[in-house]
């Protein structure tokens, strides 16, 4: 099996499929209510998401992950996991999710091949849920995360997007979580995306997060729990979880990207916060065989540039798609 190389000479081996733009939440920093839903017709189907993920397999992509939207509000997700764990080269399949349908479907997506999971969760406070999501669910995300657990769904690590003068009050609660149950919690710097509504959010930087919560002890570097991002993790001592921070705005892994993207419609993109993308669905549709498939796949590392837009912590102007298509 070839290997993947950028102009940069970054390995490329970790493909998002975004398989929805649809969500049960709305959450401030991704959802844009004013546009519309795509429609039916215009999101890959399963066969068309496997035959990309099977040519992308054979040119040294090795990691899968599913996103949304949320992934699980479309149906028999499981179907499509099962089949992607088939394809010869893939050695690992994990989720993001918001949680809420996960205590339904956790155990027939192990069995299906899921590796594991990653659970977004901004809050543990329910008044605040509702706030920042647009939804009174709170109770459905921790039962969700209790069944990943129970089904083996292991590491299940917990994003948490924070966020200036909204939950920044909780970053103790939630380092404490690794100390006292062993959560894998990983806080994520917000990245001011240009999503309409969200003018108003304030990224909070990881040093500040660093330092509030070390009132708990001492972080340890660690290795962390399995995985393919760009997290840099630490333990309090004697904690079984770990405490992860994400840096795109402060500290970018750019070097680092092993990454493309698969949007929801079918377009590969190289960055997530760049608007360059090739389209795939078109001539998925048209009969298109393996070798034209990864000719658009090597077109898309082509374009993978040095840094991303928001390197410097400015943020465009206008954004032609929101998260929820993308697949963050």
């Amino acid at each position: 099996m070839s290997s993947l190389f950028d102009s940069w000479q970054r390995q490329i081996n970790y493909l998002r499929i975004s398989v929805t733009d649809h969500c049960n939440l709305g959450c401030v920093y991704c959802s844009v209510s004013s546009l519309p839903h795509l429609h039916r017709s215009e999101i890959l189907s399963y066969e068309e998401i496997e035959r990309v993920v099977r040519a992308a397999a054979g040119m040294g992509i090795s990691k899968v992950r599913l996103t949304g939207g949320e992934p699980l509000v479309r149906p028999d997700l499981s179907k499509l996991v099962s089949m992607i764990a088939r394809i010869e080269g893939i050695d690992d399949i994990s989720l993001t999710s918001n949680g809420i349908l996960l205590a339904r479907y956790a155990g027939e997506l192990k069995e299906a091949g899921l590796s594991r999971v990653n659970v977004s969760l901004d809050t543990l406070k329910e008044d605040r849920f509702k706030r920042i999501t647009g939804g009174d669910r709170l109770k459905e995300v921790l039962a969700g995360i209790e069944a990943a657990h129970q089904a083996g769904l292991e590491p299940v690590k917990i994003n948490v997007v924070v966020l200036r003068g909204i939950n920044d009050d909780e970053l103790l609660d939630f380092a404490r979580k690794s100390i006292d149950q062993g959560w894998h919690v990983r806080f994520i710097e917000f990245m001011p995306f240009g999503t309409p509504g969200s003018e108003d959010l304030e990224t909070f930087a990881t040093q500040e997060i660093s330092e509030r919560i070390q009132s708990l002890g001492r972080l340890e570097p660690d290795t962390g729990p399995a995985g393919n991002g760009p997290a840099r993790y630490y333990r309090f001592p004697g904690a079984k979880g770990t405490i992860g921070f994400i840096t795109p705005m402060t500290e970018h892994f750019c070097a680092t990207c092993n990454r493309l993207r698969l949007t929801s419609d079918g377009q590969l993109r190289p960055c997530l916060l760049d608007e360059d993308e090739i389209g795939l669905r078109a001539i998925l549709r048209c009969g298109a065989d393996t070798e034209e498939i990864r000719q658009v796949v090597r077109q898309a590392v082509a374009m993978k540039r040095e840094c991303h837009q928001l390197n410097g912590g400015v943020a465009p102007q206008t954004v032609r798609r929101p998260m929820c298509q993308i697949g963050g």
